[in-house]
This record gives structure tokens, C-alpha cells and sequence, in this order.
């Protein structure tokens, strides 16, 4: 069983979380979310956060599995579903094989496109570090690419609550996630199969994930939104929370809305 926060009464909305991260980069939407009369439900996915490490190696579609087994363990037949940067990515797996699980889906500053060989390589080479003993690489790396120039400056404290987020991810956690992310499926060409209610959130000034990977998503999928969060990095959730919240606000409120069934 996956450790998990859960908040409020309505539609059910999950968020997973990204890479090397917590459930709880989540906790101004889900304190958004539930106030606006949604029942929010934030997982650690296995090897992050407190919830244990899998047995065996990690992939996209196991991780899936822990989300689908908590969906169960709660009783939620259906919710919209959304994911962050690698949540992103174990949600295009969960998407394709269980599609019939998801009102509707929210890809927050992702991709659709798998590695390429040197993405690839450096996974490899990153998770061979951390297995060496060298810990804080990871942490080193995402802690350049994470915000905005703006954040960095302006918001100190944030910057060294994700950091220690990051610091404080097991190193077993890290390098499945590592080899589970190089390792994942290309959708690139599937994206035209799922036909449900999708948005798509961007940001303008997101180093680790360009702008033109949101804009192929919504271009890709049937039914998808695109909304831009101007003056934010990879973190945008938390660089510009507002306009992050909003933007799903403005997405869930075309479902079934406030109180409904799960």
C-alpha cells in the first residue's frame, strides 16, 4: 500500500507527483481543489515520499499498477487524473490500459516522447552515480532546471523545500525511477487513441521541460486544452500557484462538478 493524502468531498481527482518528488508538491491544489468541492487525493508513488520501494524493478507500468491498486483500496470506480512531469509519463501508461478508470486526464509539464539515446545514457550514468554512492547528484541536477530565474530569487525558502524533497528520496527510489523513465514507452503516436477530456499545462520559462512538448501533447490529443503559466519553471504548481489553480479549476468544472459521484 502507497502512502497517500486525501482531502475533501466531490469528484474525484488524483494527482501523481514528478521526479525525484513527493506528494507533497501538491499541497496548494489539493487545499484548492477541495475547497472548490473536489475530493483530491495526492499518492507517493513506490521509492518516493514514504511509501516504500517495489520489490522488484520499477517501470511505468508499476507504478501505474500502485495508483490503480489505491484507486481499488479506496473505491473510486472513475477519476480525472492528472500527473506531473514523470506522473505525466505514468499516466500516458495508465491511460492506455485503463482508460475506463479516467474521466479525464491533466498532463502538467510533460511529454509524450521517450528518451532519446542520449537521454538515455544519462539516465544510466545518473543512476550508476547514485548506485556509487554519490546521492546528491540527482538533487544537484534537478535543483538547476526546477524554476524560473524569478523563483530563484524571489522565493529562497521554496527552492530549499523542494531541494530537501529531492535530498530527502531514497537512493533505491531514485535509480528505479531513473532506469523505470529511460526505460518507458514512446506515445507520441498513440496520443490520437485517447479520446477523453485532456488538458495540458505548460510553462514559459521551463528549463527541464520546453514548452514545445506541452504544445505536441494538446496538439496530439482529440480533445485537449492547452493553458501556458507564464513566469514559471518546471515547478509552476508552486512558482504561480494561482494561475496553476485556475487552470484546473477551469478544467474539472466542465465534469460533473462540485459533489459529484465518484
Amino acid at each position: 500500500m502507497i502512502e497517500y493524502d486525501e482531502q475533501g468531498a466531490g469528484l474525484p481527482v488524483l494527482l501523481i507527483h514528478g521526479f525525484p518528488l513527493c506528494r507533497q508538491m501538491w499541497r496548494p491544489q489539493r487545499a484548492a481543489l477541495a475547497a472548490a468541492g473536489y475530493r483530491v487525493i495526492c499518492p507517493d508513488l513506490p521509492g518516493f515520499g514514504e511509501s516504500p520501494a517495489l520489490a522488484g524493478p520499477a517501470s511505468m507500468a508499476s507504478y501505474a499498477e500502485a495508483v490503480i491498486a489505491l484507486m481499488d483500496d479506496l473505491g473510486i470506480e472513475k477519476t480525472v487524473v492528472g500527473g506531473m512531469s514523470m506522473g505525466g509519463y505514468v499516466l500516458l501508461d495508465l491511460l492506455a490500459r485503463y482508460p475506463e478508470r479516467c474521466t479525464g486526464v491533466m498532463f502538467m509539464v510533460t511529454r509524450a516522447a521517450a528518451d532519446d539515446a542520449a537521454g538515455k545514457q544519462k539516465r544510466t550514468k545518473l543512476a550508476a552515480e547514485v548506485k556509487a554512492g554519490n546521492e546528491m547528484i540527482v538533487a544537484d541536477a534537478f535543483d538547476q532546471v526546477l524554476f524560473a530565474p524569478e523563483t530563484v530569487e524571489g522565493k529562497p525558502q521554496l527552492v530549499t523545500e523542494v531541494r530537501e524533497w529531492m535530498e530527502a528520496t531514497s537512493p533505491a527510489g531514485i535509480i528505479a525511477g531513473l532506469l523505470a523513465m529511460r526505460d518507458r514507452e514512446d506515445y507520441v503516436a498513440k496520443l490520437s487513441g485517447f479520446k477523453l477530456p485532456a488538458l495540458v499545462v505548460g510553462a514559459d520559462q521551463d528549463l527541464a521541460m520546453p514548452l514545445e512538448h506541452a504544445q505536441a501533447l494538446a496538439a496530439g490529443l482529440p480533445q485537449a486544452e492547452l493553458k501556458i503559466i507564464s513566469d514559471a519553471g518546471h515547478m509552476a504548481n508552486l512558482e504561480q500557484t494561482e494561475s496553476f489553480n485556475a487552470a484546473l479549476l477551469g478544467f474539472l468544472n466542465k465534469f460533473a462538478g462540485p459533489k459529484g459521484n465518484s
